[in-house]
C-alpha cells in the first residue's frame, strides 16, 4: 500500500503539473502561438507526472488505484489537448 504522504505527495505534483500545463495553453491560444520551450517543458511535465502516477499504481491499494486513475485521465486529456493544438500552431 503507498502511503498517505507519498500519495498526498504525487497529488500536489498532478496539481502543480495541471497548473503549469493550463498556464501554458492558455498563453499559446491568446497568442496564436507558442513558447516553444516552455510548451514543450509542459508536455514533458505531463508525461513524467503520468510515469510517476503508473509507478505510484503499483504498490497502491484499491481506492487508491482509483484515485490514481482519475490522476492519469486527467493528464492524458490535458496532454492530448496540447499536442492536437501544437499540431495547429
Amino acid at each position: 500500500m503507498a502511503t498517505r504522504d507519498s500519495m498526498d505527495n504525487l497529488m500536489q505534483q498532478v496539481e502543480d503539473t495541471i497548473r503549469f500545463a493550463e498556464e501554458q495553453y492558455k498563453q499559446s491560444s491568446l497568442q496564436e502561438q507558442y513558447n516553444n520551450d516552455n510548451y514543450t517543458q509542459a508536455l514533458q511535465q505531463l508525461e513524467d507526472t503520468y510515469q510517476d502516477i503508473a509507478k505510484m499504481a503499483i504498490s497502491a491499494n484499491a481506492q487508491q488505484r482509483d484515485q490514481l486513475h482519475r490522476m492519469r485521465l486527467q493528464l492524458q486529456q490535458l496532454q492530448n489537448t496540447m499536442v492536437l493544438e501544437g499540431e495547429n500552431l
